[in-house]
């Protein structure tokens, strides 16, 4: 684990492997961490792989101001200038793909393609909206536990929950030990986040879009919003919604497969 000090006052503490020419940055989702890509990693031994810890999570520092997607974008952006990170494929997971689409819009000349993981351009709705307002009540009141007990089986899809004991295991640990209140700034962040559709249907990028069909959290149809030539869809079967862990291997091929088919064209 590495640890590095942005011009904002923030630490990043990331995880990196491999030494290709091309470089991939891989964004975890809400309670998560850089851990969850440790598997995933080793399977693409041809590119150099960068994962940081986003503000609040894992070891990276946070604060006491809503960590919004603006907000964990610019953390980005910095952390880039850090590394001196050009032409990056950038992919994000749930909370890390509206991340990448906050870059996106913003630093679209510091990237190579992008893509989401299980996530989606589309804001919350009223529904999502009051549930981050519970979400956030019962972290205030119980703390991480709960609340992460209640989340993570939800995750994966219910045909994994009994096969992927250990999986879900560390999904779970991971999750506790997210800070509660960059938990809760984060969940400020999400639940208040815009709408950016027009950033993924009008990129001229490659586009990486990857799907769980059994995903309880943000089902394929709000992952798949563009197509075209320069956009690959891709739907995980008996996959919820952490396919870098109950689908390590065909999530590997499918990024692998993809950065091949554009770096060729």
């Amino acid at each position: 684990m590495r640890q590095i000090n942005l011009k904002n006052g923030t630490t990043t503490a990331y995880r990196e492997v491999g030494s290709g020419e091309q470089t991939i940055v891989l964004l975890h989702g809400f309670c998560g961490s850089s851990s969850y890509w440790d598997r995933l990693g080793s399977l693409l031994p041809q590119f150099r792989i960068i994962a940081p810890d986003l503000r609040g999570h894992g070891d990276s520092s946070g604060n006491d101001e809503a960590h919004t997607m603006e907000v964990l974008a610019e953390d980005l952006f910095l952390f880039f200038e850090a590394l001196e990170l050009h032409a990056v494929h950038l992919f994000g997971h749930s909370l890390g793909g509206y991340v990448t689409l906050a870059f996106a819009e913003q630093h679209a000349d510091r990237l190579a393609s992008f893509g989401l993981i299980h996530s989606t351009p589309l804001p919350d709705g009223e529904e999502a909206r009051a549930n981050r307002d519970k979400s956030i009540e019962s972290i205030l009141s119980g703390g991480m536990e709960p609340f992460i007990r209640a989340l993570v089986p939800k995750l994966f899809a219910p045909d994994n929950l009994a096969k992927m004991t250990e999986e879900v295991e560390l999904a779970k640990r991971i999750g506790l030990a997210t800070n509660p209140q960059a938990a809760v700034q984060t969940l400020r962040g999400m639940r208040d986040r815009k709408n950016r559709e027009q950033v993924l249907q009008e990129a001229h990028l490659p586009i990486l879009l990857i799907a769980g069909d059994a995903d309880q959290i943000i089902p394929a149809a709000k992952t798949f919003r563009a197509d075209g030539e320069h956009v690959e869809q891709v739907l995980l079967e008996g996959t919820g919604h952490m396919g870098m862990l109950e689908a390590t291997e065909l999530m590997a091929q499918a990024i692998s497969r993809f950065i091949g088919r554009f770096s060729r064209e």
